[in-house]
Formats: C-alpha cells, structure tokens, sequence
C-alpha cells in the first residue's frame, strides 16, 4: 500500500504552474525588451553563443527538480507489514432532511447548515466506526455508502443542499427505509447499528413510526435530532430577501414537530434531542451512541511503513547534476554534443 506521510506538503505543486505562469510571462517581455532594439533574426545573428533551448531546458530541469523536492517533504511511503488487526466500532448512518423548511433560520446560521455542523462533528468523534448519509425530502437517496474514509464522507457536507431532491416533503419514513438498506451484510460479529434521523419533522408523508419499528425489528437503533423550535420561523427563498408564501399570499412558518419527532425516537429505541446553538445535542447523541454495545471487527491493516525516498533523491540529485552542467551560452566542447539542435 502506497501513502505519504505528510500529504499536506502536497499542496505546494501549486508553485508548479505557477513558476511556469511567471517563466512564461519573463519570457515574453524578455523578447519584447529584445524587439526595441532591433530584428530579432538580426539580434540573433549578433549573438551567435546564445541558446534559447538551452535556457529553456535548464528552466524545466530545475522545475522537475522543485517537483521531486515536495515528493519528498511529502514523505512518499509503502506499507511493509501487513497484520489483521480486531477494532471495536457501530455502523452508523444519517438521514438527513434536506426539504426547504430546513432553510428556516430560527436556529444559526439556519437548521440545514446547523444540522451540518452536527454531522461533521459526529464523523470527527468518530474512531473504528462506520459512517454512513441520506439525504430526504419528499424522496430518499443514499448520499455517501456506509464508510471508514471520515475525509471523504466530510467531503460532501458542503454540498448538500435542498435542491438535492427534485420533489420536496419529509418523507421520513422512506429515508430510515433507505437508511436500512444502506447498511452492508450484517457480520457474524454483530455489530450495532444506528440510526440518526436529523429533521425538524414537518409535514411528514409517510408511516416514519412503523419504519423505526422495522428498523427495530432489524437490530436497527433510531435516534432524531429535532432541528428547529416549536414557534417555528418563515422559510426564506434562496437567492432572494424574501419568503415562502401559501396560496392565500401569507408567509409560511415552518414549526418543529416535536411530538412526531418524539415518537419515532420512541419507536425505534433511541433518544430524542432538540438542536439548539450549543452542542448539547451532539453531546447526547454520541452519549447515546457510545453507549452501544460495540462488537470487534477484524481488518487487515499495514502496521509498518517503508520510507520510499531513496529513487526520488536519486533523481532529483541527477537533474541537478545535469542543470549545473548545461550552461545557457554554447562552447566548444559541448557543442560537439548535438543535443539542442
């Protein structure tokens, strides 16, 4: 298994198009500077030792050079022992509301982005475990498959928004449905499982209760988070100062539905909390969570790391050694070398 130690280092190959931007944008104005003072075919002929190709070559030389030198900051890697190794972890999968309503900011900066938040700090207290996302509204889709790659789970957070799911509601029961299929086979270790439903429960479709009931039924533990206050708040329009309205023209206040909130947490076994500002309601659930029983899982797993920079420091000394050696004006020696030519 290939890695870097120190991937952060990585991020520096942005010097690379860059260097080439600006070697590029003096080379421009280094021809034009040459076109004040005469033909360039003229200028050149004045000029018999100088190389373009050569200066060029040493350019790109140094450059490969800056590349292999963020390689290996880097710390390039290999996996040289492999063990099994037993972890204690749960599966975990959250059904998220995505519906409009959750556009409703009675809670900051609004219920969506809090209940975001809530999301990223579950998968950053998360250690052995198995993430897992849907996304709802009037319909259900399985946003991130069950999971260990906590980067690439938080990778999606920002963005989630409503207009994920053409048809609006909160179809609550169909999203835990979802949630259920979205676990993979269950272990011979038996590992427990979990729902966290994030939604402020508002005009609900479908049987939510019977659905935590079948998760129940399937080992399935369902917990909500209830995002929102029960006076509720208007929903405003994306992109505009204003807000939802019904058919009458009056403003819609979207109001937690705390109750139906309360009962499916009842029926699948699992606790309620409502979000506010604080973090107590992450505190709560991941009390909750912890307080599974967590079985062992065997994986397979490298223990030891192999340094990997031996070829890169190698090469990375050759063009050096080479870039010293070519000069940017010809001689007579090396000139006997047709390698520009």
């Amino acid at each position: 298994m290939f890695r870097f130690a120190a991937p952060e280092y990585l991020y520096l190959l942005i010097l690379i198009p860059l260097c080439i931007g600006a070697h590029l944008y003096l080379d421009r104005v280094r021809r034009k500077k040459l076109s004040l003072l005469g033909d360039t075919d003229l200028l050149r002929d004045l000029m018999p030792l100088s190389s373009e190709r050569r200066r060029q070559v040493k350019f790109y030389l140094v450059l490969s050079a800056l590349l292999l030198v963020i390689v290996l900051l880097a710390r390039p890697q290999t996996g040289s022992k492999r063990e099994n190794v037993k972890r204690k972890g749960i599966e975990v999968i959250v059904a998220l509301d995505v519906s409009n309503s959750m556009l409703a900011q009675d809670i900051s900066p609004n219920r969506l982005e809090n209940a975001k938040m809530i999301v990223t700090k579950l998968i950053d207290n998360m250690n052995n475990d198995k993430i897992g996302l849907v996304v709802f509204a009037g319909d259900a889709y399985t946003q991130i498959p069950i999971t260990s790659d906590y980067v690439s789970a938080k990778m999606f957070m920002p963005s989630i928004k409503p207009s994920l799911i053409p048809v609006q509601g909160t179809a609550i029961g169909t999203a835990i449905d979802m949630a259920m299929h979205s676990f993979g086979p269950q272990e011979k270790t038996k590992t427990s499982r979990a729902i966290v439903v994030i939604t402020d429960g508002e005009n609900h479709e479908d049987d939510a209760v019977g659905a935590a009931q079948e998760a129940v039924k399937e080992g399935i533990n369902v917990s909500v988070i209830g995002m929102g206050r029960v006076e509720g708040a208007p929903i405003p329009i994306e992109g505009t100062m204003s807000f939802m309205k019904d058919r009458d023209g009056a403003i819609v206040v979207s109001k937690l539905n705390e109750a139906m909130c309360m009962q499916i947490a009842d029926a699948g076994k699992g606790v309620y909390v409502r979000a506010d500002n604080s973090n107590t309601a992450l505190k709560l659930v991941q009390k909750h969570l912890d307080s599974m029983a967590k079985s062992e899982v065997e994986t397979a797993v490298y223990s030891e790391y192999g340094e990997q920079f031996q070829l890169f420091a190698v090469l990375l000394l050759l063009l050096l050694f080479i870039e010293i050696f070519i000069l940017e004006i010809q001689n007579k020696w090396l000139n006997k070398i047709k390698l520009f030519e």
